[in-house]
């Protein structure tokens, strides 16, 4: 993270994981270590418990005004850049020679998916869920797609600031959409009371959330992070969640990216990750198919934009930022293109857009396990 230009591409989250791994494919960490950090990850499911608080923590804890009101103003940018994204990406990767079906499950999802604790994991867990494949396996096929789609974004982001300096009349430098009617206000921050009766109840409520998605799994087969995510939304759209909760979710969701997420990651890295699998995520088809998506996405979100009386440059870059790596994805591309303010659409694109890209992508795929 203190690295010079590795600090600016989110490249934290995915070095934890990719040195371990490579560390114990060589066995330069000692194989008790790998089978004790083994056992303990699969037996203690320590794993669910850190999705449901980060899913469900992160969705309580937006501004309601700014989850409805912000989403509606992108929702065409963004909703566009990633359909197109999607077909552009599976059609590059076909013609590339990547089966259809890996091209769009394994790769054009996972860049869209909202980042590694966000995305890539709860999609490997429902992956694991409907395929029984491995789950170290599926992450190690996914990660490089997140991690080149995130970089690719900030490069998109740079490029955009950069046009923007060209062509002022396409740019509001941070606002939005023109005239003074635009959003004011942040997703996360604020006056968040730390109180351990807040905490203990927002950890007691992403754990309920948590058990009624095993439910729902157990009885109907829909994936767990789904029924999570589309409850947690339910319940803050619908105002039945109260502020003490909301600061509790906010400070439970903090915790874990920030205390819980690397060691989880490192140990995916040492106990379920195959090194070799790893390295061939990174093919150069691979990589072609990854640059096509976010590209054709970001430059659909810049016209469609342009249509519907945004500025072109700021809906682009909240386009890109559908590509993120999670916050820290978020926060490299919105420093590459100075555009900080629009943090609260950068989030709402992650966070619910890379929700609703996990939830299409579980059921399109049980759909397709369950028609053969």
């Amino acid at each position: 993270k203190r690295l010079p230009i590795l600090r600016n591409i989110g490249a934290g989250a995915v070095l934890v994981t990719f040195v371990p791994s490579f560390l114990a494919y060589h066995e330069l960490i000692p194989p008790k270590i790998t089978s004790v950090v083994t056992d303990f990850f699969k037996s203690t499911n320590i794993l669910s418990i850190f999705i449901a608080a980060v899913i469900v923590g992160s969705i309580l804890s937006m501004d309601r005004t700014i989850l409805i009101k912000g989403f509606a103003k992108i929702f065409a940018p963004l909703a566009a850049g990633s359909v197109v994204g999607t077909i552009v990406g599976t059609l590059v990767g076909v013609a590339v020679g990547i089966p259809a079906f890996d091209a769009l499950f394994y790769i054009v999802v996972p860049i869209m998916s909202g980042g590694v604790g966000e995305g890539a994991i709860p999609l490997s867990l429902g992956y694991t869920g409907i395929t029984g494949q491995d789950n170290g396996l599926i992450l190690a096929r996914i990660l490089p797609a997140v991690m080149v789609g995130n970089l690719t974004a900030i490069i998109l982001a740079g490029t955009l600031s950069y046009i923007g300096k060209r062509k002022p009349e396409w740019t509001g430098n941070g606002k939005l959409q023109p005239g003074n009617d635009d959003i004011v206000g942040a997703v996360e921050g604020g006056n968040r009371e730390i109180n351990v009766q807040n905490i203990a109840a927002a950890g007691m409520t992403a754990v309920t959330l948590y058990l009624c998605g095993v439910l729902a799994f157990q009885q109907f087969h829909f994936p767990a992070p789904v029924v999570m995510l589309f409850l947690a939304v339910l319940l803050k759209l619908g105002h039945m969640i109260s502020p003490r909760l909301e600061a509790g979710s906010y400070i439970v969701y903090k915790f874990c990216l920030t205390a819980i997420a690397f060691p989880m990651l490192f140990a995916f890295g040492v106990a379920l990750t195959p090194w070799d699998k790893l390295v061939e995520g990174f093919h150069p088809a691979n990589l072609l198919t990854i640059v096509a998506t976010v590209t054709s996405m970001v430059l659909t979100g810049f016209f469609i934009a342009k249509r519907v009386n945004l500025y072109p440059v700021e809906g682009a870059i909240v386009t890109s930022t559908h590509s993120g790596m999670g916050g820290a994805g978020d926060i490299a591309i919105l420093t590459a293109s100075n555009r900080m303010q629009l943090m609260p659409f950068a989030q709402i694109a992650t966070r619910i857009g890379g929700g609703i890209t996990v939830t299409l992508a579980l059921i399109a795929m049980a759909a397709h396990y369950g028609a053969q």
